[in-house]
Parts: structure tokens; sequence; C-alpha cells
């Protein structure tokens, strides 16, 4: 592996280490307190103190963030996983040759462990004065420009690792990200529901309109599918005679990448008995809002630019008003494919002459709609063409009981009345069949064993999608998908691209 000049300096020290004994990674440490705990510790000392020391020793670790040397004196600073503390260190207290070897060998980014007791400097730091200290692991490679950090937008999601160690403000993200998570577990276990899991790898591929990604079982002789969504399992647990499960997982669409799509994505879905979507409708308001409250401590975000309020009651209107109101398009009453593809190009979108009829729908919507919702709103009412999976509204033969919810223009999640009369979803699954074979690659393939399951019976269901990092996106203010997936899909780097990252 080829080194950089900075590299092979440091990798000569390490060398060096190993030539005189030293580990430079060694598989133990014996931290007593994090810089926090250490910080706090002396905040708590009370009475007088000899020399404003701490009478307790302390033995912290982290990694070297900050170094300098004055005159016979060196200090230090470095960062754990909760903060940052200083340290001090002299020759006359260390000794001299512990001294030299700290000058000679401590580089910025090696994490180091240090002990001493803790003391106010002149400008009220409150500092380990080290006694002694171990070099636990040495980086060969320098961290990221200290004073503006790791900026490069493609090198920050290669090289995660180097964009978390250099810019607290990302590594903040995740750690919303992970309370989002626990909140949404959180709601859902105390409404009374149940997680569960289902197969990533699946012999039938469905649940949403997407493609799927292949792979082959060598030893079933088998062609698999990373699932799309996990919805069609998640019912099946519903005619086996659980009332509320959901699953918080990885999905996999084998579909381009912007900033709203990562090949790789997380969703949560949930399914409920005896419910519909009007029911949905009300514990997504609940669910959401109790989520942000808890994560941001307010109902009123910036998004984009926006200022967003989230309190409930949200704005509810159909597909059909809002397509209507955006581009005077009745698709209701324009049923014929061609002449909705006309009118649609006419408008601006970006559809062509053999796209079907939904996929043109759903155009209009993306294009023209979607945009526009900034304020939380249930778009509701979906044409059945556009959703298999969906109860037709009480007689009505074109229109289903659907919702999707947008805040600050994000599609965030799907939701409906589920379809239980195993015979319609047949035909529905046929259609699908009908709309692939004129061009919809991402049209549903029939899956025989989910309606068989259905003919046992599912109660009424109410179901729901959403995508977590969307939901991240909008409660951190990230406009890019790839800005809250910790290692998110890149294209190959190129032979050129590597050298210049040399």
């Amino acid at each position: 592996m080829h080194l950089n000049e900075q590299q092979q300096i440091r990798s000569d020290k390490v060398q060096e280490m190993r030539e005189n004994g030293i580990d430079p990674y060694t598989a133990r440490a014996e931290r007593t307190h994090t810089s926090v705990a250490a910080l706090a510790r002396y905040s708590d000392i009370k009475g007088d103190v000899p020399e404003g020391r701490d009478v307790e020793r302390v033995t912290v670790t982290g990694r070297v963030v900050n170094y300098r040397e004055m005159g016979k004196a060196t200090f230090v600073h470095i960062e754990d996983g909760h903060g940052r503390i200083q340290l001090y260190l002299r020759a006359n207290i260390i000794g001299d040759d512990a001294y030299a070897r700290l000058r000679r060998l401590v580089d910025l980014g090696d994490f180091v462990q240090a002990s001493g007791h803790l003391f106010r400097t002149r400008t009220g730091e409150v500092t380990v004065e080290v006694a002694g200290w171990t070099m636990l692991t040495k980086a060969v490679t320098p961290p990221p420009e200290k004073w503006h950090g790791l900026t490069d937008t493609e090198q920050r999601y290669r090289q995660r690792y180097a964009d978390l160690m250099s810019n607290p403000e990302v590594r903040e993200i995740f750690v919303t990200r992970a309370r989002i998570i626990t909140a949404l577990r959180r709601f859902l276990d105390g409404e009374g529901f149940l997680e569960v899991e289902t197969p990533t790898l699946q012999p039938v591929y469905g649940g949403a309109a997407a493609r799927p990604f292949t792979t082959y079982h060598n030893a079933l002789d088998q062609t698999l599918y990373l699932r799309i969504a996990d919805e069609l399992y998640l019912k099946r647990l519903l005619v086996g005679g659980y009332e509320r499960v959901y699953e918080i997982c990885k999905d996999f669409r084998n579909e381009g990448i912007d900033t709203r799509h990562n090949p790789e994505f997380t969703q949560l879905e949930f399914y409920m008995a005896y419910a519909d979507y009007r029911d949905v409708m009300a514990l997504t308001e609940q669910m959401l809002t109790t989520v942000i409250s808890q994560v941001r401590g307010t109902t009123t975000i910036t998004y984009d630019g926006h200022e967003i309020d989230l309190a409930p009651p949200w704005k509810r209107l159909s597909l059909a008003e809002a397509v209507f109101e955006a581009t005077g398009i009745d698709y209701e009453r324009v049923r014929d494919q061609q002449e909705l593809f006309r009118l649609a190009k006419d408008a601006g979108a970006d559809v062509g002459p053999d796209t079907v009829w939904p996929r043109i729908v759903d155009e209009l919507m993306k294009t023209f709609v979607r945009p526009k919702l900034i304020q939380p709103t249930f778009l509701v009412d979906y044409p059945v063409e556009l959703s298999p999976l969906a109860k037709r509204q009480p007689g009505s033969e074109h229109t289903v009981e659907r919702f999707q919810v947008f805040i600050g223009g994000l599609e965030l999640c799907n939701a409906y009345t589920e379809l239980n009369d195993p015979m319609d979803q047949l035909a529905r699954f046929e259609e699908q069949m009908r709309d692939r074979a004129a061009g919809d690659d991402e049209a549903m393939p029939i899956d025989e064993d989910y309606v068989q399951a259905l003919m046992y019976g599912m109660p009424p269901t109410g179901g729901y999608g959403m995508g977590i990092d969307r939901f991240t996106m909008l409660l951190t203010d990230q406009q890019s998908i790839r800005e809250v997936v910790l290692f998110p899909t890149m294209r190959p780097r190129s032979t050129s691209e590597a050298a210049q990252q040399e």
C-alpha cells in the first residue's frame, strides 16, 4: 500500500516504538473517568484542596486534537465520545525520557491515556496534571485540516470515519437519528404493537412499485430478491392472528441515486387490525408529533428555509383535487392513456409516450404537487391503478383509501386501508402484470402465496410505511439523504479520482 510523506513519517514512528518495546496498538485501556466525568469531578470538590489539586487521581483517554509546546511544558487536548479535556505535561513530573518520547512520538489523531491530578490553570480551564501517559493507538494518517475540518462532499461520504472525526455537527445528526428510532419504538410499543422480523431475501418481491436487486442461492438453485418492502410478510402475520405488528428494517430498491433516494434505506412499517386509513391518519399525527416533540423539544421546525408547524390537525387534500389545482388536469375524467399523456406533456411533465396511465398520474403529483406541500399535509384517495394493495372506497370503482404524508416537500410515508379480498387482490396483481407487459418495469409480480394467505382471511386492516432516512432529513434540516445515511451507496471511484486523494 502506497504511503504519502506524512503517512511514512508516522509509520516510521510506529516502527521506532516497536523497536523500543512500546506497543503502538495496545489491547487494554484503563480509564477511570470520561472527559465530562473528570470535569464534573473537579466541580464537585468541596473545601480547600492543596495547590488547587484534586486529591483523587484520574485516568482519561481520548484522541489528540490539539498539541502545543510552551518551553518545558506541553498542553494537549484529547477528545473522547463525551467531550474534551486538557492535559498538562512537564518533564520534571513525568520524567525526561517520557517527556522526550511524548514530544517525538505523539501526533494529532493519536489515542493516548493519561493519569494525574486535576487542577485549574490560570486561564480557568480544568486540566489533568499528567504523572504518566501511554500511547493507545498510533494514527498513521493525519486528521483532516484542523481549522476547516473535512469539507469535500465526495470525500466526506466515501470516508465517513474522517467526516465524523472532524465534524462534530455530523456526529450529532446520527445521534438524532438514533433518538428518532428509539422514540418510534417507544411509541409503537406503548400502543400495543409487536416488533417482528421478516425475510430480507424473498422468493417473490412485492409491497411497492420498484425494481429489485436480484441474487442467487447456490444450494437451493433459486433466484431470490432483496426485499423492496416488508408489507406482504407483515400482513401474513395478521392472517396468522397478530393484531398489531411493526418492523424497522433495511429495504433495497434498484433505482437511481439522488438527494432523496439511496438504493439501501431504512423503513418503518406497521399494520393494525380492525382499522382503516382514517385510523392510521390519526395515529400518524399522534406518533410523528410525539416523536418530534421528544427529539426536538418542539413541534415547530425549520426545513430548507421554511418554518413548519407540525402541531395537529394536519391539512387533508385529495390527490385529484391537488393535481387539478396545480395543473388544471382532471385525471378522474381522463381515463385514456394517450390523452392524459398529451395533457401532461403540455403541462411540462417529463413523461414518455409509452408511460402507462398510473405512472403519468404519479408524475403529475411528483412534478407539480409535491414541491408545494410544505406544511404537513395528508394527500388522500388515490387511483386504484396506482395502489394495487389498497382497498377501494365504498361505492367507488376507481379510487382507493390511501394517503401519503408530505412535509417540507418531502414524501414521508405511504398508508392505506389494506385490500383483504383475495380475488380482488389476484385481479390487481394480474393488472400489474399487464402494466409490466406495457412497459412498467416497476409493476409488482403475482405473489400466489400472499393470495393464498388472504384466502384464510385477514381482518379489516390499516397499514403504514415511512422512510426513516427522510424523517431524519426533516428533523435535522438536511436536503440530501446522504447526509443522514452513515455509509451511502457511491459510484466506483475512477483511477484519476483515487490519485487526486493521495
